[in-house]
């Protein structure tokens, strides 16, 4: 019994001794393990505490051993977006990343005294940045100020540049280099308005100055003309053409010189539109000013042209005599090459042909032989046009002869005033179908005219549409070369035992890395 006892308690000891060891060994594990991460810990600290002391680093002196070295400094561009291009300001707004890279020799350590760390994140404000700015900056999102050259507006090309300088160091303090010859277009969202041709890269060095030294991106970039092809060249085209339409309209169409200062209106108004587009410069017009000045000419010459067809369309014998230059000019020769016929003036000489009519003088003079005697009768063989009755043939028998002798005696007053009466009829009727010949004449030289200033005016109208907006398919403009087409290629970075920090710019907002390479 007394055994069996003791066999129990010494298995409940041993027991309660397991128990305690296992809690000991937790515990020794978890302090080991909570021991290795706060070394961890404490080497990342301590590491940022070497590297940035402050009786070790300062960010407001410049990497460099001695005051002769230079700091290299590679620089990349990256366009991400082409915001837009105001030609009046002669700005253009851009997003872009602006890649510096360079080697600070006081930012290095060894891996293995700080638990194997090749990697260590700190903001950017802490350590030395290059001052590299853009001259040309225009303050904000990159507003670069540039030449807009609006000869070929809206079939232009532009180039704008963007110019880096450090702002507080000179040639002799800092080298900057590119990392490759081209910007980058890997992050680029195309525009609606511009297409990019080519984004050459520059180093710019001034043999006379030691101290200059600048790093030049040219941004060229090319018009896209579908909106303002169809917005404004298009329109103003149909407008000038209503213009050709003035030559067409008849003279005595009232809305002839209305239609013409319509046209010209609305060519005005197309104008200033593009005045408040292109830049208020007085070094080059636009193309597409250009042709609304053109147009405008056209219009104001159709203008005169036609109050010059209007006068000489409503003149008539009372006021002008008609040359025989312009007869043989207007009447005869310049409608056969105008392509242009008038059946009136062929009836017209028909019915002379057939139906001659007889001069003042002539009736006059036969009057005249009625009242004295003569062969009158005999001459016109009156009884054949008006056969008389035998009844009133004069007594005796006589004939024709003794009738004519009995017209041969004075006639009876009233009679003479009737026939007076006829004769001024005839001549009147005879004055006014003259003078509606003459008038008909002036219209139809009006109407020759209108038809020639018409060819003129289409003529004119398309050969100068088309040699203006055909200028710039002879222009020289610049193309993407192999390299850019590539959107760029980058450079290899140097390697060795350096650490070297990447510095990313996208609208003044900082990304920070470092890396070490051993």
């Amino acid at each position: 019994m007394m055994d069996s006892t003791c066999n129990l308690v010494f298995a409940q000891f041993r027991k309660f001794t397991n128990r305690k060891e296992m809690a000991t060994c937790s515990c020794l594990l978890l302090l080991v393990l909570h021991l290795a991460s706060s070394r961890a810990e404490n080497a990342e600290e301590r590491l940022v505490n070497h590297l940035l002391g402050p009786e070790r680093y300062n960010k407001l002196i410049r990497p460099a051993v001695n005051k002769s070295q230079q700091v290299t400094i590679s620089i990349q561009v990256s366009l991400s977006q082409l915001i837009s291009v105001n030609e009046r300001e002669q700005i253009m707004t851009t997003n872009v990343w602006l890649f510096q890279e360079w080697n600070d020799y006081r930012l290095r350590w060894d891996p293995e005294k700080y638990g194997g760390i090749k990697k260590l994140r700190i903001p950017s404000k802490l350590i030395w940045l290059p001052d590299i700015v853009l001259y040309n900056n225009a303050d904000g999102v990159y507003e670069v100020s540039f030449y807009c050259n609006a000869v070929n507006f809206p079939f232009d090309q532009q180039n704008c540049t963007l110019k880096f300088r450090s702002w507080t160091y000179d040639h002799t303090e800092i080298d900057v280099v590119l990392t490759s010859d081209y910007a980058s277009r890997d992050d680029f969202t195309p525009s609606g308005e511009w297409d990019i041709v080519s984004l050459p890269a520059r180093k710019n060095e001034d043999p006379n100055d030691i101290t200059y030294l600048d790093i030049t991106y040219d941004f060229i970039i090319q018009r896209k003309p579908l909106f303002y092809t169809i917005n404004m060249i298009i329109p103003c085209i149909l407008i000038t053409s209503l213009a050709i339409l003035v030559f067409y309209l008849p003279s005595d169409c009232r809305e002839k010189m209305t239609l013409c200062i319509s046209v010209l209106l609305a060519l005005t108004v197309f104008l200033l539109l593009i005045s408040k587009i292109v830049p208020p410069t007085s070094l080059a017009v636009p193309l597409i000013g250009k042709y609304l000045m053109f147009t405008m000419v056209l219009v104001t010459f159709s203008i005169v042209s036609c109050a010059c067809v209007l006068n000489v369309h409503h003149r008539s014998p009372s006021t002008h005599y008609m040359p025989d230059w312009v007869k043989r000019i207007f009447l005869v020769r310049l409608p056969y090459f105008l392509f242009m016929t008038r059946p009136r003036s062929n009836n017209r000489d028909k019915l002379k042909a057939k139906f001659p009519i007889r001069s003042t003088t002539t009736l006059n003079s036969q009057l005249s032989t009625m009242r004295f005697g003569g062969d009158f009768f005999a001459q016109e063989d009156f009884a054949q046009k008006y056969p008389w009755k035998g009844t009133e043939l004069p007594e005796g028998g006589g004939g024709f002869s003794d009738f004519g002798r009995s017209l041969a005696h004075p006639l009876d007053p009233a009679l003479e005033e009737a026939v007076e009466g006829v004769k001024y009829i005839a001549e009147h009727m005879k004055t006014e179908d003259d003078d509606e010949g003459i008038i008909q004449d002036w219209k139809y030289v009006a109407m020759v005219i209108d038809r020639m200033f018409l060819w003129i005016f289409i003529l004119v109208c398309v050969v100068g549409t088309l040699g203006l907006f055909m200028q710039p398919l002879f222009q020289s403009w610049n193309t993407p070369t192999a390299d850019d087409a590539e959107y760029g290629t980058s450079k290899s970075s140097e390697g060795g035992n350096k650490g070297y920090f990447l510095l990313k710019l996208k609208q003044y907002e900082l990304h920070f890395s470092s890396s070490v390479y051993l």
